[in-house]
């Protein structure tokens, strides 16, 4: 089991926000912990990272390649569901064919993530959600600049877009065990960051299920829990490792390594 960090984060902070890991080595999975680091989605420099993880894993502990399962926080689960995706378009050029991707409230479209930003950052609702929203502007725009004004880039590194017309990389995932994680607490995100269901990771996420659904993967799984959310301080929080039940998610993670 491979887990990728949020935003920002080092693959350190995913330790004591979640028990994913102490319950998988109760049931002789391995844990791989990474981060993508002030990274929104796996562009080349991110893939290398993540490739040269995997294939030390594959050397030093002897995993088959087909016997891994990707998952992430927030930012992370966008760039592990890409890295799946570019898995099963070009196996010949990445170490792992990937059983299975779980996604934990994770903003799975660059263009609708960046709309988002805009309009937080434009309506200055929210302290907290501003200064969010205006740093993750500044690392996109760093890299690529404005996704819709650079669609051929973006559309190369986000895992599934809302406008079929800017990409459709989720055709990638037709085949495969997928599951997005969400705390659909929305009164908590009108109360304490004023921002509406049209802000939200699960708006996009519940589109990708249904698309995969429609092209017949019985497999496909949006995974909605209500005020579950909660970071290691105590501190509620929609937005956490914790909206993922660890027993639950090992056990459907052992029938997909059988």
């Amino acid at each position: 089991m491979v887990l990728l960090a949020g935003f920002g984060q080092t693959p350190e902070h995913t330790v004591p926000e979640t028990k994913l890991h102490l319950v998988a080595y109760s049931k002789n999975i391995l844990t791989i912990f990474c981060a993508g680091g002030n990274k929104l989605y796996a562009d080349s420099i991110t893939q290398l990272k993540i490739t040269k993880i995997l294939a030390d894993v594959i050397s030093r502990y002897g995993v088959k390649p087909t016997d891994f399962v990707l998952g992430g926080y927030s930012a992370g689960g966008m760039i592990a569901m890409r890295y799946t995706e570019l898995c099963k378009e070009f196996p010949d050029k990445f170490p792992i064919l990937p059983k299975g991707i779980f996604t934990v409230d994770s903003p799975i479209d660059i263009f609708t993530i960046y709309e988002q930003l805009e309009e937080t950052a434009r309506n200055k609702y929210s302290e907290i959600a501003v200064e969010e929203a205006v740093r993750a502007i500044a690392f996109i725009k760093n890299d690529f600049g404005i996704p819709r004004e650079n669609i051929e880039t973006y559309a190369k590194l986000t895992p599934f877009s809302l406008n079929k017309a800017y990409s459709q990389n989720e055709i990638f995932l037709k085949d495969i065990a997928v599951r997005t994680y969400h705390d659909v607490d929305i009164a908590w995100r009108i109360i304490n960051r004023n921002q509406t269901v049209h802000l939200s990771n699960y708006e996009m996420s519940a589109e990708l299920i249904n698309r995969l659904v429609l092209m017949g993967n019985k497999r496909a799984e949006f995974m909605q829990s209500f005020k579950t959310g909660y970071r290691s301080n105590g501190q509620r929080h929609p937005h956490s490792w914790s909206i993922v039940d660890e027993k639950e998610l090992i056990f459907w993670m052992e029938g997909l390594l059988k």
